[in-house]
């Protein structure tokens, strides 16, 4: 069953305040997520009415993940949106000149992840040190108020295609 689907890209007409009257806007997200808090009229009827809006900001193959909640006021400067990923540190092609999918499959090996890559070159492309550290960036998003952490996921397999 699925539990929760959350486009990368989105872009979507809402109701948000802008220079002191509430307007329609049209939202685009990339890269970014929804961060609506508990009791958001456009989560009127679901189960996140009463605790808000779940934000997924996913880390790296070696590290972990994690699930944030939206938090008012955030909405002002934000149109209630949060970052939706680490980010990365290195492009693809400086990736791929920086270690060997051999190194990347010994180390998430040992931190207990494993791995089923479409082919080494997705495997290298997306190795951890490619990518900031989630945790620094959640911290960032709690500090903030744009979301707060809920839990932290550990990776225990990683699908590349």
């Amino acid at each position: 069953d699925l539990v929760y689907d959350l486009a990368h890209n989105i872009a979507k007409f809402e109701e948000h305040d802008v220079d002191g009257a509430r307007r329609s806007v049209l939202v685009h997200r990339k890269g970014a997520t929804r961060a609506f808090p508990a009791g958001h009229p456009d989560l009127q009827g679901t189960v996140f009415f009463e605790r808000g809006q779940p934000v997924l900001v996913p880390g790296d193959m070696g590290r972990y993940s994690y699930v944030l909640v939206g938090q008012p006021p955030c909405g002002t400067n934000t149109f209630l949106s949060s970052a939706h990923g680490a980010g990365r540190t290195m492009s693809r092609k400086a990736a791929r000149t920086a270690t060997t999918a051999g190194r990347v499959l010994d180390a998430l090996d040992k931190g207990g992840t494993r791995v089923r890559a479409a082919s080494k070159a997705t495997l290298v492309e997306e190795y951890p040190e490619a990518y900031k550290d989630v945790a620094h960036v959640v911290d960032v998003l709690d500090k903030a108020g744009i979301a707060r952490p809920v839990a932290r996921l550990r990776p225990l397999v990683v699908i590349k295609g």
